[in-house]
């Protein structure tokens, strides 16, 4: 079963996404209803001082979903990949890739 194993952040993400953020994103792939692809894409941008927007996206079986939560920041417009390795899953910014 994918993104079970160990988790792992990378830098960029331990100093640009909030932790409250770093737990919405892994409870977002732990709560699809369909059958996950190893690599899960987030696009975040801010749409309000206290609000977020959250593009979900996978290729295969191709997914998205768009998700505005309110009581977060995030400092500026952000790709997230998490990708899963079986043993472990590690979260990066994109540009980390």
């Amino acid at each position: 079963m994918m993104f079970n194993g160990q988790r792992y952040l990378t830098r960029g993400v331990q100093e640009q996404v909030s932790i409250p953020l770093q737990v919405t994103l892994w409870r977002m792939i732990e709560n699809l209803k369909i059958e996950v692809d190893y690599l899960q894409i987030f696009e975040i941008e801010q749409i309000s001082d206290d609000q977020i927007k959250i593009t979900h996206k996978q290729e295969e079986p191709q997914y998205e979903k768009v998700t505005v939560k309110s009581g977060m920041i995030a400092s500026t417009h952000l790709k997230i990949y998490v990708i899963d390795e079986y043993e472990y899953s590690t979260m990066l910014l994109a540009k980390e890739y």
